[in-house]
């Protein structure tokens, strides 16, 4: 396979031709990280991809700037026979070159400086970071025994040998160090204190927000907090896990939003959004009512051509919507139930987002105080993430100069 030239040519299309991390990603054979990966259809059927079997399909998936699923459910591709189809959640991946390279910016690395590596998945970034900083200076975390192994074992034929280790971030984060990038999102309150912990104080940390698009970086002050700003740009990243796989999936709750009139049936005031796809939607939603899962479906198109388009969410507490209308502009119907009315709080902030052209997400302070809360603020606005409620669950927020 002539990797080189193809890394080359990915390197050229993901970096400037003055980065630094310019060199980092034309030297590093990316396929020899992934050599298994999951590719999904339209149906949503998982299907596995064997690269050493294919080397050209292999050539063409490592060295194109996107990410390759590696592991489903608790099925990683390494472990898989060719006629698995695995059912779930993808739970690591090998993210896209320009996304390790973004998130490599946003954390200000340096020489000299002790990185760490939070959320190993193929070692991409750990491979990058090691280029650059060398392997003294690098630590790669994951809470999975095997992305650890695998990812070190591979490394190591490319002359790399950073630390390695596994351990649940949620719990502990052994050692201490000035940069920390994150390519697994965090979930504000005690789950995040661990890694603020780990932060030496003037060290900085890039990560996303659980649930969130949020970029968000910050300096580690002498008291403990964190201050920095949510970036001008967003990301997508899974979310941390503590055991093997994720926790199950609200399915009684969605299984009774697909099906229930609900306590409540209203006439929505905007068209049906996939709010999971509507970033800066979907991360305002997650600030002011945490927890909330979604899903969104269009079925077949009938004689006018015109497709029925459904979003559904739900929450732990027992809540869930349902919204639904036929073509991409007329208003839904929408059913509802429980304690909170989970559309409505969209419709809200999409009249925010309406009336005033934005929302006062990208460019917002943030301050991480050391028990893991996140406290947003942009002019009169403000929002903390993290508080313990008991009405709404535990993570609820507090919320100001929203309505």
């Amino acid at each position: 396979m002539d990797w080189e030239h193809r890394a080359t040519a990915l390197a050229d299309q993901v970096t400037d031709p003055d980065s630094r991390w310019l060199a980092p990603v034309a030297r590093v054979p990316r396929h020899e990280l992934v050599p298994r990966w999951w590719v999904v259809d339209d149906s949503g059927r998982w299907s596995l991809r064997d690269g050493p079997s294919d080397p050209e399909a292999w050539a063409e998936a490592a060295y194109a700037d996107r990410s390759l699923v590696t592991r489903v459910g608790t099925l990683h591709a390494d472990k898989a026979q060719l006629d698995d189809h695995p059912e779930g959640l993808p739970t690591s991946s090998a993210t896209l070159p320009s996304l390790v390279v973004r998130m490599l910016r946003h954390g200000r690395l340096g020489d000299g400086l002790d990185l760490l590596d939070l959320g190993t998945g193929a070692g991409g970034l750990t491979a990058y970071a090691c280029h650059r900083l060398g392997d003294g200076c690098v630590t790669s975390l994951d809470v999975d025994p095997y992305l650890v192994g695998a990812a070190g074992e591979r490394l190591a034929p490319l002359g790399h040998h950073p630390k390695m280790v596994t351990a649940d971030a949620t719990e502990h984060v052994p050692g201490a160090y000035d940069r920390i990038v994150s390519t697994v999102a965090l979930t504000p309150g005690p789950q995040l204190r661990p890694v603020l912990a780990a932060l030496r104080p003037g060290g900085r940390i890039a990560t996303t927000l659980a649930r969130t698009c949020l970029i968000v970086t910050g300096w580690k002050h002498q008291n403990g907090d964190v201050i920095g700003r949510v970036e001008r740009d967003m990301a997508g990243f899974m979310l941390t896990r503590s055991g093997d796989n994720y926790p199950p999936a609200l399915a009684e709750l969605f299984t009774l939003a697909h099906t229930a009139e609900g306590d409540e049936t209203t006439t929505g005031r905007y068209p049906v959004v996939d709010v999971a796809n509507a970033w800066e939607l979907r991360s305002m939603l997650e600030i002011t009512t945490p927890g909330v899962e979604l899903a969104y479906e269009t079925d077949e198109a009938d004689e006018t051509n015109s497709r029925t388009r459904t979003a559904y969410l739900v929450h732990p507490d027992g809540s869930w919507a349902r919204a639904s209308a036929k073509g991409r502009t007329d208003p839904p119907e929408v059913h509802q139930a429980g304690p909170q009315r989970l559309w409505n709080a969209v419709e809200r902030i999409r009249n925010r987002l309406n009336t005033e052209g934005g929302l006062p997400l990208l460019g917002a302070r943030v301050r991480m105080t050391p028990d893991g809360r996140c406290h947003l603020s942009r002019g009169q606005w403000q929002a903390s993430m993290g508080a313990r409620r008991r009405q709404h669950g535990p993570t609820s927020p507090v919320t100001r100069n929203w309505s």
